[in-house]
C-alpha cells in the first residue's frame, strides 16, 4: 500500500456505525460503509444495471441495490444475490486523525462512464 495515493474524504464522525456515505475520489463514485469497527469503500455503481448503491440499504455487511435487489458484501465486493454477476470493485481505506482517506485500487476495472 506504500505506492497508493490516499485522498481525504470525510471525518470519521460523519459516518455513523451501520451507515454509508457516497463520495468521489479522482472522479470515481465510491460508497463508504462503516460496519461495526471497520470501514469499507466500494464503487457506488451497481455492476448489474448501474444504479447508485447509496440509494439502497446496508444491513451489516450486506449492501442491497435499490433497482433490482442485487446484494453485495462490502468487505470484498462479492455478489451474494443476483441478478448481478460481477463483484463490486473494492478500494483501500484508512483513518488518519479522524479523517477517512481512500485510495483507489489500481487493479479495479474502469468505472462506467455513462448510464
Amino acid at each position: 500500500m506504500a505506492d497508493l495515493r490516499f485522498v481525504p474524504t470525510l471525518s470519521l464522525s460523519a459516518l455513523r456505525p451501520g451507515g454509508m456515505r457516497p463520495c468521489t475520489v479522482e472522479g470515481r463514485e465510491l460508497l463508504l460503509c462503516r460496519v461495526k469497527d471497520s470501514l469499507h469503500a466500494v464503487d457506488n455503481i451497481c455492476t448489474h444495471a448501474f444504479a447508485r448503491l447509496h440509494e439502497g440499504r446496508l444491513r451489516g455487511t450486506r449492501l442491497t441495490c435499490p433497482l433490482h435487489g442485487a446484494v453485495f458484501d462490502v468487505r470484498d465486493g462479492h455478489v451474494l444475490k443476483g441478478p448481478a454477476t460481477e463483484p463490486l470493485p473494492v478500494h483501500h481505506v484508512r483513518v488518519v486523525a479522524d479523517q477517512v482517506e481512500v485510495a483507489l485500487e489500481p487493479s479495479a476495472p474502469p468505472a462506467p462512464s455513462e448510464f
